[in-house]
């Protein structure tokens, strides 16, 4: 009896797990959610495409312990979530549920100097920008690596992206493979060097003055 009960059960008898695809949220805290497939991909040359197997996110610069972090190492952080509306300079917006790790937490690890001021981001297509320190350590700023519970596809900046929320989109720069401390105030990166406000604010000017 026991035994006829056990089998009916399925004590022992677990079926294989078929995973499927995952699903895209469309709405988080009663805010609808911007389409992952629905706003430009404006990159310099076109989406870049990182192997994990030799990824790793460098920590570099004014920083006593120089970081080299694979993407396994990065998940294992403590991850966070929130709604951020990215702007672009080209006149549309898309509001994203990003999740990844706060970029302050990752700076702590590898202890800034104190001649650092400004944080530098790099991406392998050779694109660049910056933003202030100060603004990183204020702000619960993300370096995401999912939006709307998908993992970020390549063109979208697998496998991380600056969330830079309040500045200007091509402050939030994509494919990020390190992360530079500098105490060049005067740095400019891809779009600032041609033009673009180095503040990046969206309450400000787009271009420098």
């Amino acid at each position: 009896m026991g035994l006829g009960l056990a089998a009916c059960a399925g004590v022992g008898f677990e079926k294989p797990v078929t995973p499927l695809p995952p699903v895209e949220i469309r709405q988080y805290a009663g805010q609808n959610l911007s389409l992952v497939k629905d706003f430009p991909e404006n990159s310099i040359v076109g989406p870049q495409t990182v192997s994990l197997d030799t990824y790793q996110l460098k920590i570099s610069g004014l920083v006593e312990h120089p970081l080299a972090l694979t993407y396994a190492q990065l998940l294992a952080e403590h991850h966070y979530s929130k709604v951020v509306t990215l702007h672009c300079v080209e006149e549309w917006d898309a509001t994203i549920l990003w999740e990844g790790i706060l970029l302050k937490d990752l700076l702590e690890k590898a202890k800034i100097k104190r001649d650092a001021v400004v944080v530098i981001f790099h991406a392998p297509d050779g694109y660049t920008s910056s933003l202030p320190l100060e603004y990183v350590r204020a702000n619960k700023l993300l370096l995401a690596y999912k939006l709307n519970g998908l993992t970020f596809p390549p063109e979208r900046g697998f496998p991380f992206q600056v969330v830079a929320e309040s500045k200007w989109g091509y402050k939030w720069v994509r494919w990020v493979t390190e992360i530079e401390l500098s105490a060049d105030n005067h740095y400019r990166g891809y779009w600032e060097s041609r033009g673009f406000n180095n503040n990046g604010d969206q309450a400000g000017p787009i271009f420098e003055p």
